[in-house]
């Protein structure tokens, strides 16, 4: 279980958003998780984008080190390891049927573009809902360009 869970910045539209947040707090290498909704929503007559971020924390394990420098000068160093990294939750995410191979990844996030036809009761047209899910790590460089 995720230790913290943020969605205070997040509607609660996307009901794949939603099961993305339920595979990713059943992982206990997983520490943390922020929801947010994306400044991308739009709305259509025919269709509605909806556009989430998912942000995570991956736990960590520390080592201590000691090796000799020089031959004889003893030094302790204290590595600290991610027991998950973006790439190895890409492939754990497509092994999982529901979700599937994510549209677009690399080595800083993790993206999935969800459409899915919605045809309200009583109502002969429905509209596309088109949920934009883009999954990044806490901690890492930004993304934006200067």
């Amino acid at each position: 279980m995720v230790a913290e869970l943020d969605t205070s910045n997040w509607s609660g539209e996307g009901s794949f958003t939603q099961l993305l947040i339920d595979w990713l707090t059943s992982h206990s290498d997983i520490v943390f998780l922020r929801v947010e909704d994306a400044q991308t929503a739009q709305t259509d007559v025919s269709y509605n984008f909806i556009s989430n971020e998912i942000f995570l924390r991956f736990r960590t394990r520390t080592q201590i080190k000691k090796s000799l420098r020089w031959g004889f000068l003893p030094i302790t160093r204290t590595l600290i390891e991610k027991l998950l990294t973006i790439e190895t939750l890409e492939f754990a995410l497509a092994k999982n049927t529901e979700i599937g191979s994510p549209d677009y990844a690399d080595d800083g996030m993790i993206q999935y573009l969800h459409t899915e036809r919605i045809i309200p009761p009583y109502q002969t047209k429905g509209y596309k809902l088109i949920e934009l899910v883009r999954i990044y790590e806490v901690g890492t460089p930004s993304r934006a360009q200067s």
